[in-house]
């Protein structure tokens, strides 16, 4: 044996919105890039030729995540993100499904990070985004499945970020603040807590590069730009994950079990 550390695992994230990426990944897709590994990003809303992606474009060149996979459905709460495109979460779920699918057959990554079941703040284009990459990440193993996307792949684990309960206090009072929730679970449920704060900076660059949201008072960015840098890396310096399994670990089994 020679010793040496297993290099990290090539990371396609699934966002639904430009920024998204940054805020909840922009840490692991930092140090994973930093380390040599394949990263890069689909996103499910706004179109490729709007000012958000160009944004999307800077905060992935600094994050070292490629050029933006930008499936261009409108934002639900932003018709012009798209015009003349359905929003998300109205687009055919086949459709959906079978374009997340092609991504993940063209790039065959071996992890697949995206939101959690609750969203993080609950955005419907969020939750929508999880069942989405959760029904795509399972259906790009099978080759009898959207046969047009490409030869199968398999990712071995599905990441979905989330917010620890023991760790969301100042991240969840910023958001009260302007009358929204931050959806946590229990601590108990969080498979991994990555420390990402050599690469906090980066993340905070990738952040900022999202002007147009930036700019917007009760936007996420925006209020992490009234934080001091301590409070702000506090936020930014761990991400927490609930990992699926895609690929068994078991085999030969009779009946169920936990």
């Amino acid at each position: 044996m020679s010793g040496r550390a297993a290099p990290p695992p090539s990371v396609l994230a699934v966002y639904a919105h430009p920024d998204d990426e940054s805020l909840v990944a922009g840490g692991i897709l930092a140090r994973h890039a930093a380390a040599g590994a394949r990263t890069a990003v689909v996103t499910a809303t706004w179109a490729a030729d709007s000012h958000r992606a160009r944004e999307l474009t800077d905060a992935l060149r600094i994050l070292g995540a490629g050029t933006p996979r930008m499936l261009g459905y409108a934002d639900l709460h932003v018709p012009a993100s798209a015009p003349g495109r359905p929003r998300f979460r109205d687009a055919p779920l086949a459709e959906t499904v079978e374009r997340v699918v092609a991504h993940v057959r063209d790039f065959r990554p071996d992890v697949i990070v995206t939101h959690d079941a609750l969203g993080s703040s609950g955005h419907p284009d969020h939750v929508h985004t999880h069942h989405v990459a959760l029904l795509a990440s399972h259906a790009a193993g099978f080759g009898e499945l959207y046969p047009r996307a490409g030869p199968p792949w398999q990712p071995s684990a599905l990441y979905l970020a989330t917010h620890p309960e023991s760790a969301a206090a100042v991240l969840a009072g910023l958001v009260a603040g302007v009358g929204k929730r931050l959806h946590t679970v229990p601590d108990a449920r969080v498979s991994a807590a990555v420390d990402v704060r050599p690469w906090v900076d980066r993340k905070w660059a990738a952040i900022r590069a999202h002007r147009s949201e930036a700019a917007r008072g009760r936007s996420l960015p925006a209020l992490l730009g009234t934080l001091s840098a301590r409070d702000r890396e506090a936020v930014l310096g761990t991400e927490y994950f609930i990992r699926r399994d895609l690929v068994p670990a078991r085999r030969g089994l009779r009946e169920l079990t936990a």
